[in-house]
């Protein structure tokens, strides 16, 4: 079972809003998520409320062999 921590669309059409999820690889876009570690809000006006994310939980998905899109990667990054 390869775990990988990406982002899952939700949200209206044209306003987007994504979950950051842990999910099996082999899961479509629209599968069930493991976990639900947090939330990214693009539209957001302060960019410290774009990133909503459970650290503690999304550590422990990687230490156990998760791996983050890049673009979780960048987004985790950039949130600190």
């Amino acid at each position: 079972m390869a775990v990988v921590i990406r982002l899952q669309r939700t949200g209206k059409p044209k306003q987007a809003y994504y979950r950051v999820v842990a999910i099996e690889k082999s899961r479509g876009a629209a599968g069930k998520p493991l976990e639900v570690l947090g939330s990214y809000n693009p539209r957001a006006d302060v960019p410290a409320k774009k990133v909503q994310l459970n650290r503690d939980r999304f550590d422990h998905w990687v230490k156990n062999g998760a791996l983050p899109s890049d673009t979780v990667a960048q987004l985790v990054k950039n949130a600190g």
